[in-house]
C-alpha cells in the first residue's frame, strides 16, 4: 500500500498557526493535497492532547496510526532546546514521533517536569540534546526523534548559527540512535547528498505547516504492507519501502541565500564571501544561509549520489503556480477557484504531478498547463530566498528579475 505521510505540523496551539489547524482541519486539507497519513502536531500542549485523546483513542487498531475523518493521524510534537553545552549556546529544534497514546502521555508527564508544555504548541525547553534523548529513550526505544530542518539558521543541528557539525557533536553518545533527520524546505536531498557523514542518516522531508494550505510542501512517500507506526519507523530506518520524498526547491525555502531582509540584501555564497560576510547596507554581519553552510561542510562535489539515497520529485504548492500564472496573490478567490477545480478533477494535489501531460492539459488552461509542465520539468527560475524571506517563483523567463536562480534539474531517475 502506497502511503503519503506528511510528518511534521502544527496545531492551532501553536504560535502563528492557523485556527483552522486542529484535528477536523487537518484531515480536511491532508485529503485535498493527497496526504494519507498525517502528523497531530504539538501533542505535548496539554489542551490539544486532551482533545486528541478524545478524538483519537480507540482509532488505532493497534497500529499507532490513528484513524480520523478518512486519514491516518500520527502521533508528533516538536520541541525547541535552548541550553548552554561546552561548545557554547545552543538552539535546536526536534521532531518527534511516538508510537502510541500512552507512549506522547509519558513523554508529557516526564517533559512537563522540565518546563511549561502549555506556553506554545513548540514548547521551550532547557535540556540539551543529549538529555533530551537519555528522556525520550528512557521512555521507549520505538520514539523517533529526528531533527528538524536541519540546516536552518537559527534553531537547527547544522545551521549557521548552531554551533556544531556533526551529530556526534550534538547528541553525544546518543547520535547512534538517531537515523532520520530532516532536511527542511531551503535543502534538498542532492544538497545533503555532498556530506558524507550524512550517508547513514535518512533524509525525511515534511511541510512544518503552520496553516491547511502548507500542508503537504514537503512529504514523504511509502510502499508498506500494512499502514503503522512500526512500518513507517522501519521504512524510514532501513530505506526499504521509502519510495521517494516530495521537495520543495530549495530556492524557495526561505533561508536558501545569505543576506539580511530588511536591507533588501540576497547573495549567494559567492557573493558574501566577496563581502567579507559584511551587509554593504547596514554593515552588520549577514544571515548565513543553508547553501553556503552546505557548502562549508561538503565533502563531496554536487551531483555525487549515495548507493541507496532515496529519490526525491519535486513540487510547487498547486496555489503557488496559479498564483504566478494568474498574477494574482495566493488568498484570492480567482486562484482559489481555479485551485478548488484542478484539485476536484484530479481528486487531490499531488495527483497533479503524478499526472502525465496530456491529462494535465485536458484539465487545465494552456498557461497554467505550461507552467505545471515547467515546474515538473525543471524548466524554471527562483530568486532565492534569504533571511526568512521565501523565494519567489519566476515562470517568464523573458522578465527574469537580476539575482534569479537558473534551475536546470535532469528528471527524477538521475537522483
Amino acid at each position: 500500500m502506497r502511503i503519503v505521510a506528511d510528518l511534521h505540523v502544527h496545531s492551532k496551539y501553536a504560535r502563528a498557526t492557523s485556527p483552522n489547524n486542529d484535528l477536523d482541519g487537518l484531515a480536511r486539507g491532508a485529503k485535498l493535497k493527497g496526504i494519507d497519513a498525517i502528523a497531530t502536531g504539538d501533542f505535548t500542549h496539554p489542551a490539544y492532547f486532551n482533545e486528541i485523546k478524545m478524538r483519537l483513542a480507540g482509532k488505532d487498531e493497534g497500529t499507532g496510526l490513528y484513524a480520523h475523518e478518512g486519514v491516518r493521524f500520527i502521533l508528533s510534537t516538536e520541541i525547541s532546546l535552548i541550553y548552554s553545552s561546552k561548545l557554547g549556546s545552543k538552539r535546536m529544534h526536534h521532531l518527534v514521533l511516538a508510537p502510541s497514546l500512552e507512549i506522547a502521555a509519558q513523554i508529557n508527564d516526564a517533559l512537563g517536569k522540565r518546563g511549561n508544555l502549555a506556553s506554545d504548541g513548540r514548547p521551550i525547553l532547557g535540556l540539551s540534546s543529549p538529555e533530551f534523548a537519555d528522556v525520550l529513550f528512557g521512555i521507549s526505544p520505538d520514539i523517533m526523534i529526528i531533527p528538524a530542518h536541519a540546516w536552518t539558521p537559527w534553531f537547527s543541528v547544522f545551521g549557521s548559527m548552531s554551533g556544531v557539525d556533526t551529530m556526534e557533536e550534538a547528541f553525544e553518545s546518543n547520535a547512534k540512535k538517531i537515523f532520520a533527520i530532516e532536511t527542511g524546505l531551503s535543502s534538498d536531498p542532492a544538497m545533503n547528498w555532498t556530506l558524507s557523514m550524512l550517508d547513514k542518516y535518512s533524509l525525511v522531508s515534511n511541510s512544518d505547516a503552520h496553516s491547511l494550505d502548507k500542508l503537504g510542501r514537503e512529504a514523504n512517500v511509502f510502499e508498506l504492507q500494512e499502514p503503522s507506526y512500526t512500518a513507517i519507523r522501519d521504512a524510514i530506518r532501513t530505506r526499504k519501502g521509502f519510495v521517494k520524498t516530495y521537495e520543495f526547491y530549495p530556492e524557495e525555502g526561505k533561508y536558501h541565500y545569505d543576506g539580511h531582509r530588511d536591507c533588501n540584501v540576497r547573495w549567494s555564497p559567492s557573493e558574501t564571501k566577496s563581502h567579507g560576510g559584511i551587509c554593504t547596507v547596514c554593515r552588520k554581519p549577514v544571515t548565513v544561509g543553508v547553501l553556503n553552510r552546505v557548502a562549508a561542510l561538503a565533502d563531496r562535489k554536487p551531483g555525487f549520489r549515495p548507493e541507496g539515497a532515496v529519490p526525491f520529485q519535486y513540487v510547487v504548492p498547486l496555489r503557488t503556480i496559479i498564483s504566478g500564472v494568474l498574477g494574482k496573490g495566493e488568498a484570492t478567490n480567482s486562484v482559489a477557484l481555479e485551485h478548488d477545480r484542478m484539485v476536484r478533477y484530479f481528486g487531490s494535489e499531488f495527483a497533479v504531478f503524478e499526472s502525465d501531460e496530456n491529462r494535465i492539459r485536458l484539465a487545465a488552461t494552456p498557461e497554467i498547463a505550461d507552467a505545471i509542465t515547467k515546474v515538473k520539468s525543471g524548466n524554471i527560475r527562483w530568486l532565492p530566498g534569504y533571511d526568512g524571506v521565501f523565494g519567489e517563483l519566476v515562470l517568464d523567463n523573458k522578465d527574469m528579475t537580476k539575482g534569479a536562480s537558473d534551475r536546470k534539474q535532469t528528471s527524477l531517475g538521475d537522483f
